[in-house]
């Protein structure tokens, strides 16, 4: 009998929404009182080159030999551009440890790991852990689908629960009907502009409301997938007719199961949306929640548009830009980058003829994977003006240091690339061309490959390039330090800047000693070197430290060269388990004024330090003459973890146990 069913006779008896299903139905450990700590049984995995590298070098080192999820993919989407053998070695390797493990292999090329999971994979009622912030995005299926931390994905992929802190469930409620010219990503893009990239901390935003009607599958996809920008621990949608459709239409019909939130069910906090009044928004830079009506800012010169990514990249997002550049030509002075988000997508916009209708227009196609949202190719020319569909316009974080980067809909970016100049859409002199996703999309499933058998896995021997080196040991946290500070950073600083991302630096992704020179590049200059000759030390930082990509190279990195203890006015969520996974304690300021008078070179002590984090969740240290009062959220295992030198370490005195 399936957990979901263990759980069916309870949840009658209270009325729950979609988020408290999904959780009481996977709940190991805690209760599901918000703040407290809760496990989670993950029913899969995602995984991409990015990250993925790193988890099955984590597997390794705990001496796994088959994963024990219900299915557990792997994804190359990140790093495609192979200028040298770096990152088609880093795909050997991934492909003869999918293969070893027993995971699915999703090739080069195949597509964005979000979206086809979504097509492939994503089933009503499951949970979901991904290497990757965007993980969130099957949510749209009524799934429960985290974004963590590699670790806590290998963990998943080895059998143990995902452990967090039970988030408050934030009902949102839409009503209304989405106008002409405004899209599911003007609807994300409005909830940035109200609450800011912090506004969902601590929280699963799930959607309702008659107003979901409109909204496909993919529409849902792209404001889940965003849901990450707000800080939110996840977004959940409802599992009703429209995803009921979408599974029938990719041959999964039987994958599909109606979750929908029962009468009187109750949220922690609401808020509601009415559609109909939305107008088309767009996030200048450097930051998504810098959001704006396009109509403020029309006029304002461009040099690039850019379409697709897992923030937009279903087939509509494609078609509508193609009916609207139908005999038309881009603007002279504007470059307009196509990114397919899946091979199966790219094959049924070709069929159906748009395809030929965008390029006929002069518009450039790429590769189905990430591409430019990552900083892997499709780098705009330096200070100008590039709109996009992707999920985040953090400064550089698309290959250009001295970037321009817009978020829109694919509505606003086409006008825009059509006009030469930022564009409301509504001022456009044509028609709004109104596109469903197809009920027979070409589902092209050759180059996902299953995994092995048992006997035939056994045989597989792992393939490492001259560039993957193996995780290095970290010695435990110790009880009495005395740390100077080495870099001071500012609010809202994100893993782009604590670990660039890019086709200079993601090549080395599996190669700690290297990619740890680039450590902090966004933040300081020098900083590697600095941190060679200091050896351990502590790094400052502001609110919402850590916000953006889950890769938990921005913890190693660092941690590989003396990072020790983070004090912070706040953290986001997936970066603060990252740095507790590799050993590296996370404090907050009781006092926030404590964050000014700290300065790089000042010194920070701590005595009995185990001791103190057991006893309390508030812990004295002394900087000069002056007294801190620090605050932490560990639970006795986390503390656990710090004081094994990490994860890794605590997972093999365990399983030694």
């Amino acid at each position: 009998m399936s957990v979901w069913k263990h759980w069916e006779p309870i949840m009658r008896h209270t009325p729950r929404n979609v988020t408290q299903k999904l959780i009481a139905s996977h709940l190991v450990s805690g209760d599901m009182t918000p703040g407290e700590a809760v496990g989670l049984k993950i029913d899969q995995t995602l995984t991409q080159d990015a990250t993925g590298t790193m988890v099955m070098l984590e597997l390794e080192a705990m001496g796994l030999e088959r994963v024990k999820t219900e299915i557990s993919a792997q994804y190359v989407d990140h790093n495609l551009i192979q200028e040298d053998n770096k990152n088609p070695d880093d795909h050997r390797f991934l492909q003869t440890a999918a293969q070893r493990l027993g995971v699915w292999f999703s090739r080069p090329g195949n597509g964005v790991s979000h979206p086809t999971h979504q097509q492939r994979f994503g089933k009503p009622g499951k949970t979901l852990l991904g290497s990757d912030s965007h993980t969130p995005a099957a949510g749209s299926l009524g799934m429960l689908a985290i974004g963590a931390g590699g670790i806590d994905v290998a963990m998943a992929m080895a059998g143990e629960p995902f452990y967090t802190r039970m988030p408050e469930v934030w009902g949102v409620r839409l009503d209304g009907r989405l106008p002409d010219w405004i899209s599911a990503k003007d609807v994300i893009l409005e909830m940035l502009r109200r609450h800011g990239v912090s506004g969902g901390v601590g929280r699963i935003i799930e959607y309702y409301g008659p107003g979901l009607e409109q909204l496909s599958a993919m529409d849902r996809h792209v404001i889940a997938n965003m849901g990450a920008e707000l800080g939110a621990t996840t977004s959940v949608f409802p599992s009703d007719a429209a995803v009921k459709a979408f599974l029938c239409a990719e041959g999964r019909g039987d994958d599909w199961q109606e979750l929908l939130p029962d009468d009187g069910c109750r949220y922690d906090c609401r808020e509601e949306i009415d559609l109909s009044h939305l107008e088309p928004l767009i996030a200048k830079p450097s930051s998504p929640a810098n959001v704006v009506p396009v109509r403020e800012i029309a006029g304002e010169p461009l040099s690039q548009a850019y379409i697709g990514s897992s923030a937009n990249p279903g087939y509509r997002d494609f078609a509508v830009a193609a009916a609207m550049l139908e005999g038309r030509t881009v603007d002279d002075d504007v470059s307009l980058e196509i990114n397919p988000t899946s091979r199966s997508i790219l094959e049924t916009l070709t069929r159906d003829g748009h395809l030929f209708s965008l390029l006929d227009a002069g518009a450039r196609l790429h590769q189905a994977g990430c591409n430019g949202c990552i900083g892997m190719g499709q780098a705009p020319a330096n200070e100008v003006n590039s709109l996009r569909t992707v999920p985040r316009n953090f400064p550089g974080r698309s290959g250009t240091r001295e970037d321009r980067v817009f978020l829109c809909s694919p509505e606003t970016a086409t006008a825009s690339a059509l006009n030469g100049v930022i564009t409301d859409p509504r001022t456009l002199d044509m028609p709004y061309p109104r596109i469903e996703e197809p009920s027979d999309p070409i589902v092209n499933t050759r180059t996902l490959i299953p995994p092995l058998d048992e006997e035939k896995a056994r045989k597989i021997h792992l393939i490492k390039g001259p560039n993957i080196e193996s995780l290095p040991d970290f010695e435990p946290l110790e009880t009495r330090l005395t740390l100077p500070v080495l870099v001071k950073a500012g609010d809202d600083v994100s893993t782009d800047e604590i670990m660039p991302a890019g086709g200079e630096v993601l090549p080395y992704r599996s190669n700690i000693p290297k990619i740890a020179e680039f450590a902090f590049r966004g933040v300081m200059e020098g900083y590697a070197a600095q941190a060679r000759k200091t050896g351990d030390h502590i790094v400052i930082g502001g609110n919402n430290y850590g916000q953006g990509s889950s890769r938990e190279h921005a913890a190693i990195a660092p941690r590989y060269l003396g990072l020790r203890i983070v004090l912070a006015r706040s953290f986001a969520r997936i970066h603060e388990q990252n740095l507790i996974n590799f050993g590296v304690l996370p404090l907050t300021f009781v006092d926030a004024s404590d964050y000014d008078t700290l300065e790089i070179g000042s010194e920070v002590a701590f005595e009995n330090l185990r001791q103190a984090l057991e006893a309390s969740n508030e812990i004295g240290a002394r900087a000069g003459d002056k007294t801190l009062r620090l605050e932490h959220r560990l639970t006795p295992r986390q503390i656990e973890i710090l004081f094994s030198g990490g994860l890794i370490a605590w997972m093999r005195e365990h399983r030694a146990a």
